[in-house]
Order: C-alpha cells, then structure tokens, then sequence
C-alpha cells in the first residue's frame, strides 16, 4: 500500500516549517538582540562623541587661557625690560656724574697736596737760604770784625731789642 503523500502528510513539509519557525522566532529574538545590541553601540558612541566635543571645547578654553597668559607673561617681560633699561640708564648717569665728581674733588685734592709742597719746599729753600746766609754773615763778620766792633754790634742788636720788645 502505497501512501499518497500529501502536502500535510509529508515529513520534508513539516520539517521545513519547524525550521521556518525556529528560525522566525530565533532571527526575531535574534534580531531584537542586534537591534538593542546596535542602539547600545550607537548610544556608546554618541556619548563618546559628546564627551569628545566636551573635552575639545574644555581644551580650546585652556588653550585660550594660557595664549592669554603667555601674551601677559611677554607683555609684563617688555615691561620689565623696558623698566631695567630705564635704570641702567640712570644708574649709568649718576654713575658717570659721581665719577666726574670725584674726580674733580681728587683733582682738587693733588692741586691743594702740590700747594703745600710748594710753600713746603719755599718754606724749606727760604729756611735753607736764611740759614747759609747767616753762616755767611757769620763767617765774614768773624774775620772782618775785631773784638771792641763785635762788642758794640752785641750792645747795637740788645738795644734793638729792647726796642723792639716794648
């Protein structure tokens, strides 16, 4: 006997149907697990988009904050020089009126030093001179001069004296 298969009746039917449905119900949780899966993904990456742009935005402020204080920094450095400048010069002008100062004051002070020794060695010549000459006088009185002339120029000099004392 021979069995007509039918389409209900035939076992390749039914297997592709419990495959068919397997495979619906399975691809279905399947793809409800991709899709989540996916959105998961894209959430992810949307938030590390965000923080991404977040960070950039952050680091652009940073950037612009130290660009301001490096200009600042550079502008207070040209000032700071500008100010040394403007004090070396100064110092550099007093320095140079001290020095003609006092190089007026010790060009003063040779001048005053070279006077004295001039009135020194004057002083010294006159006394050296006063001293030969009298030597001299001494001398030629002593072989010109007798006794009783010696003796009225001694009582001539104490009556001058005398004179001149009162």
């Amino acid at each position: 006997m021979e069995h007509e298969v039918t389409f209900l009746t035939d076992p390749y039917t039914w297997t592709t149907l419990s495959f068919l449905l397997v495979v619906g119900f399975g691809g279905f949780k399947a793809w409800k697990g991709i899709g989540i899966a996916l959105d998961k993904r894209a959430q992810k990456i949307s938030d590390e988009l965000e923080e991404a742009q977040r960070l950039r935005e952050e680091a652009q402020d940073l950037l612009a904050k130290y660009q301001a204080k490096q200009r600042e920094a550079l502008k207070e450095a040209d000032e700071i020089r500008a100010h040394a400048k403007v004090e070396a010069d100064r110092m550099l002008a007093n320095a140079k009126v001290e020095l003609e100062t006092s190089l007026k004051r010790r060009e003063q002070q040779a001048l005053d030093r070279i006077g004295n020794l001039e009135h020194q060695a004057v002083a010294e010549v006159r006394a050296r001179v006063a001293e030969i000459a009298a030597q001299a006088t001494l001398a030629l009185v002593s072989e010109k001069v007798t006794a009783a002339k010696s003796d009225e120029l001694v009582k001539d000099a104490i009556a001058e004296l005398k004179v001149r004392l009162n």
